[in-house]
């Protein structure tokens, strides 16, 4: 699989889960979760994939510091109603990495290890995402807004021609530059920028 050269470069997210150390799955239960990976299951990069992987980070980091997070350990409640606009791709993310899940999760094994009723859906919430540690209550919430970063001003008019199916392969490739340009910008250049993802711990 051949992708952006920039997604070597995004710290992965490396979480603890009991329960893939108890079934012998992975070593000590140390998983590495790569921007590569959430791309896959996303199928796609774009902005709002890398804000949901950019607040997971920091919202881990703040809640752990230099422990390593506890996979299935963690709520997660992600703004909005399921279906609407983006929340899908954002909760897809969140869930992967952190096992939280809703009704649809793993049951558990023996009263242990449940990754039900872990994520959470809410319209009014002022946070674009809530990470709670299950063990002690902590929370970060986490705000995500790219929009200054910009998109190159040639996009629109690619896009119009991709959608009419009037491009051309050079329309097509450059537009996928551009648009894995930003992407770029919002994951490494801009990463650290506190304009970009605001955590705020309770």
């Amino acid at each position: 699989m051949i992708t952006p050269t920039f997604f070597n470069d995004v710290t992965p997210i490396i979480m603890r889960d009991r329960l893939a150390e108890v079934l012998g799955a992975v070593d000590k239960g140390m998983i590495e979760y790569t921007y590569t990976d959430v791309v896959k299951l996303a199928g796609h990069a774009c902005p709002t994939v890398a804000g949901a992987y950019l607040m997971l980070e920091k919202g881990l980091n703040a809640l752990y510091g230099d422990d390593t997070p506890i996979r299935g350990e963690i709520k997660v409640f992600v703004k909005g109603t399921l279906g609407e606009g983006v929340v899908g791709v954002i909760s897809n993310v969140a869930s992967m990495i952190t096992g939280a899940t809703t009704i649809g999760g793993f049951h558990g094994l023996g009263g242990h290890f449940d990754r039900r009723d872990l994520l959470f859906f809410v319209a009014d919430m002022k946070a674009d995402m809530v990470l709670e540690r299950v063990d002690t209550g902590a929370r970060a919430e986490l705000s995500y807004d790219p929009s200054f970063v910009a998109a190159d001003e040639r996009m629109g008019e690619l896009l119009v021609r991709i959608a009419s199916g009037s491009a051309d392969s050079d329309d097509r490739e450059l537009f996928g530059t551009l648009w894995q340009d930003r992407v770029r910008r919002i994951l490494i250049k801009f990463k650290n920028d506190s304009r970009l993802v605001r955590c705020v711990q309770q």
